[in-house]
């Protein structure tokens, strides 16, 4: 059985919004997995989807380049916004974004190797900040841009359309996340995921089995359209989803990918006041 420390409930009573007591008897018995524990709680009390481990302080740039056929997106991250704005970093991340455009090397242990650890080396001496390559890609065809003070980057491939449209669902991906194109692009696990928790919270409910299929049916609906492109409705007029819009400008999204800095990395939460009191004690004779 692991040991469940208080800066594990901590942890997942912040990423719940459930009580204490809650969270320590769920992590109990889930014999520490926070991540099954959350799954359970979802099943058992209705709970939402939890906030991702860990709050995200990894800071840094999105660098971008686009020509008429295709387009280039990389993350880049430092320690610190002050390092972020820094011109040394800033003038890296372009030198990247340049590397990959010119190479559609999206790789990034090949990158270092192809010369820029020595660059990035150079800079982690001159800022005093680790820099690293997080992440790149590459999308080929009709492309648009978007980024949203080079923290948010958005390239998106159309099939049809014009520059104006393009802009515009680059704009849409990069304030309303989708992960998916479509509902049918998201993966059976996933979906089955869902819905067994949808089962097992549908079935507190006391409710004949057929009433609990369709309570579930809807529910299911409701998420991929939450999650795919074409349903979620238009940033810029909620009256009207994005298929819609595609549509009638006789368009369709073949691929995007959306980068937004430090997403999803997890950072420990360090208490300055309780480290430095810690090395003080350390320090005593």
């Amino acid at each position: 059985m692991a040991a469940i420390t208080a800066s594990m409930v901590k942890d997942l009573r912040e990423r719940t919004g459930l009580g204490m007591m809650d969270c320590k008897k769920a992590l109990v018995e889930s014999d520490g997995d926070a991540e099954l524990a959350i799954e359970n709680l979802r099943k058992s009390s209705g709970m939402k989807a939890a906030k991702k481990a860990g709050r995200t302080a990894a800071d840094g740039l999105i660098g971008q380049k686009i020509d008429a056929d295709y387009a280039a997106i990389v993350e880049i991250n430092c320690e610190t916004d002050f390092a972020g704005r820094d011109d040394n970093f800033v003038n890296f991340v372009s030198t990247v974004t340049e590397q990959i455009f010119a190479s559609k090397e999206t790789n990034v242990e090949k990158l270092l190797a192809d010369g820029l650890e020595k660059t990035r080396e150079a800079l982690v001496q001159k800022i005093g900040e680790n820099v690293s390559i997080r992440r790149a890609a590459i999308l080929e065809g009709n492309v648009t841009s978007y980024s949203h003070n080079g923290k948010i980057g958005v390239i998106v491939a159309l099939d049809g359309g014009n520059e104006e449209l393009g802009r515009d669902i680059a704009m849409h991906i990069a304030a309303a996340n989708p992960q998916y194109v479509n509902g049918t692009d998201v993966p059976q696990d996933i979906v089955a995921k869902e819905k067994d928790i949808y089962v097992a919270q549908a079935a507190e409910s006391g409710k004949p089995a057929e009433i609990i299929e369709k309570m579930v049916g809807g529910r299911i609906r409701k998420f991929l359209a939450e999650i795919s492109l074409v349903d979620q409705p238009f940033v810029k007029d909620s009256d009207v989803k994005i298929g819609t819009l595609l549509k009638k400008n006789n368009a369709t999204v073949t691929a995007f990918v959306r980068y937004e800095v430090g997403e999803g990395i997890e950072v420990e939460e360090v208490d300055f006041a309780s480290e430095v009191a810690q090395q003080l004690g350390d320090g005593k004779s």
